[in-house]
C-alpha cells in the first residue's frame, strides 16, 4: 500500500480521548456562539420589525406622539447623562470638596444614570402595559371621567411638553392615569423607591417611567435626577407628575413640592423652547387600597411592619377577594374618578409675570416656581371630584354621635354635594344616577363596618373615625 494512502487511513482510524466535562464545557461554547452569530440577530430584528410596526401603529392614532428621545437606546441615553456638562462640573466640584478620587466619583453617576434612564418598550406599553391597565382597573372600580374644558384640552399643541399634574391618592394613580391617557399619549412617571424591586423594576421601566429617591441629600444625585428630567422635558416628553411628593396619609391635598417643577423648568425659555403645559387632575375613590395602612403611619407609635408582612396581608387580601369572585358574590370597590382640568402653559405664565426662569438665580427662580406650583395646586384642588361615599363620610363626622335613617343620612349628604357643585365642584354622577350611588356607597360602609345599622338607624363606628375622616379629607378642601 502506498505510504500516503496508509497515511490517510491512520489518520481516519486515529481517536482522542478528552474529558467529559471539557466537550460538555466545547459543546457549550458552540451553542453560545451559534445563538449569538446565527439565532440573535434574527430574533433582534424580528423583534425590532414588530416594535417599529407598533410605534407606527400608534403614533397614527396618538394626539402627542412617541418622541424620538423616548426611542432612542438606554445606553446612548445613560452615555449622554454621564457626559453632560453640567453632571460633569458636579463631578468636578465634588471631587474637590470631598477629596473622593474622580474615577470613583464617574461610577457612581454611572449608577445613578442607570437607575434613573428608563428603558421604554412601545411594545411591552401597548400590547401589555395597556391591556393589563385596562383589565385591572375596570375589574377594581367603575371608573368615571370628566373634563373641566374638553376643547380647550384638545386644542393643546401637541408639539409642546405636556405635563399632568395629580394629587396622590393611591398607587392605583399611575395605572387608572395611564390607562385613560393612553389613546392620547404614553407617559412617563417618577416612581418612588418602593417599586424598585425584581421583577417590578424592570416592568415599571419598560413603562417608560423613572425611579427617584424622594429624600435623598445627595448634590451629585440630585443633579444627574435633575439633568434627565431637564432633558426629557425639552425633547418633548409627555410626563405625569405628583406635586405633593408622596401619597396623601390623612387624605388631605398637600401643598406643592418645587423640586421636580424646577428641574422642569430652570433652563426653559419660553422665547425659543417648545412650551411646557400642565393639565391638572383630580382623583378620587370610593376605596383606596392602602387606606388603613396609611392612616396607621401616621401614628409614630406604631411599629413598621416588614416587607414580609406587606407580602402576606397582600396574599391574604387577593385570597380574599378571588374566593368571593368564584362564588359570585365579589364586589368592586366603588367608583375611580378623574377629572382633567383647564391647561396652564409656563410660556404663558413666564410671559404673564414677565420672567425668564433661565437667567434668574436660584431665589428668585424659587418664587416663581412657588407662584406657578400654587396656581397648579389651586386648580388640582379645584378638580378633586366629590363622590357619595365622601359627602357621606362628611355629614358622618359633622355630627358623629347622631344616628341617622338612611333616607335623612342620603339628603343631608345630597344637599351637602349640590352646594359643593353650585361652588364650582365637579360632581361625577348626574341627579338621576345619585340615589343609586349613594345606596350603593352606603352598601359599602356597612360593608367595611364604617357604620353600625340597628333598627334601620345608622350610626358612625367610633373605632372606624380616623378611617372616615380620611375619605372625607380627601374633599374637605373644597368651598
Amino acid at each position: 500500500m502506498p505510504l500516503v494512502s496508509r497515511f490517510h487511513s491512520w489518520l481516519i482510524t486515529i481517536m482522542i480521548s478528552i474529558p467529559t466535562w471539557l466537550f460538555v464545557l466545547m459543546a457549550v461554547l458552540a451553542l453560545v456562539a451559534l445563538l449569538d452569530r446565527v439565532f440573535m440577530p434574527s430574533v433582534r430584528w424580528f423583534l425590532r420589525r414588530r416594535i417599529n410596526a407598533v410605534i407606527d401603529q400608534v403614533n397614527q392614532r396618538l394626539d402627542v406622539r412617541i418622541r424620538p428621545f423616548q426611542l432612542t437606546r438606554r445606553r446612548v441615553l445613560i452615555q449622554r447623562l454621564i457626559y453632560d456638562p453640567v453632571v460633569m462640573e458636579a463631578l468636578e466640584k465634588e471631587a474637590v470638596e470631598t477629596q473622593v478620587p474622580r474615577d470613583a466619583l464617574s461610577q457612581r453617576v454611572k449608577r445613578y444614570a442607570q437607575e434613573i434612564v428608563p428603558a421604554f418598550n412601545a411594545y411591552l406599553y401597548y400590547r401589555f402595559g395597556y391591556w393589563l391597565a385596562k383589565h385591572v382597573v375596570q375589574l377594581m372600580y367603575r371608573v368615571s371621567v370628566r373634563f373641566r374644558d374638553q376643547r380647550e384640552l384638545e386644542s393643546v399643541d401637541t408639539n409642546a411638553t405636556i405635563v399632568f399634574m395629580m394629587n396622590h391618592r393611591s398607587n392605583m394613580d399611575y395605572v387608572l392615569v395611564s390607562f385613560l391617557a393612553s389613546q392620547r399619549t404614553t407617559l412617563s412617571y417618577a416612581v418612588g423607591e418602593w417599586a424598585r424591586v425584581w421583577p417590578l423594576q424592570s416592568l415599571i421601566k419598560s413603562m417608560g417611567a423613572y425611579f427617584v429617591r424622594r429624600n435623598s441629600g445627595n448634590p451629585l444625585y440630585r443633579r444627574v435626577l435633575e439633568r434627565y428630567i431637564a432633558m426629557a422635558t425639552k425633547e418633548g416628553v409627555c410626563q405625569a407628575a405628583f406635586p405633593e411628593g408622596g401619597l396623601s396619609k390623612d387624605g388631605a391635598l398637600k401643598p406643592a413640592k418645587l423640586g421636580l417643577l424646577d428641574y422642569m423648568l430652570r433652563n426653559f425659555d419660553h422665547k425659543s423652547d417648545r412650551d411646557v403645559i400642565f393639565i391638572p387632575v383630580g382623583i378620587n375613590y370610593d376605596r383606596t387600597l392602602e387606606d388603613r395602612s396609611l392612616i396607621r403611619s401616621l401614628d409614630p407609635d406604631q411599629a413598621p411592619r416588614s416587607r414580609w408582612f406587606a407580602a402576606k396581608t397582600t396574599g391574604q387580601f387577593l385570597r380574599r377577594n378571588l374566593a368571593l369572585m368564584i362564588r359570585s358574590r365579589w364586589r368592586n370597590f366603588g367608583i375611580a374618578a378623574v377629572v382633567f382640568g383647564r391647561p396652564i402653559s409656563a410660556a404663558a405664565f413666564a410671559q404673564k409675570h414677565n420672567i425668564l426662569f433661565s437667567s434668574m438665580d436660584r431665589e428668585s427662580r424659587f418664587e416663581a416656581i412657588k407662584l406657578l406650583a400654587d396656581e397648579i395646586m389651586t386648580s388640582i384642588a379645584t378638580e378633586v371630584p366629590v363622590l357619595p361615599f365622601s359627602a357621606l363620610c362628611t355629614i358622618l363626622l359633622a355630627e358623629p354621635n347622631r344616628t341617622w335613617s338612611r333616607l335623612d343620612l342620603k339628603t343631608a349628604a345630597a344637599d351637602w354635594l349640590h352646594a359643593r357643585v353650585s361652588h364650582g365642584s365637579v360632581a361625577m354622577l348626574d341627579d338621576a344616577d345619585l340615589e343609586d350611588g349613594f345606596d350603593a356607597a352606603l352598601d359599602m360602609l356597612l360593608l367595611r363596618r364604617f357604620v353600625h345599622q340597628t333598627n334601620h338607624k345608622i350610626l358612625a363606628n367610633e373605632d372606624e373615625r380616623d378611617i372616615l375622616a380620611y375619605y372625607a379629607n380627601s374633599i374637605s378642601h373644597l368651598p
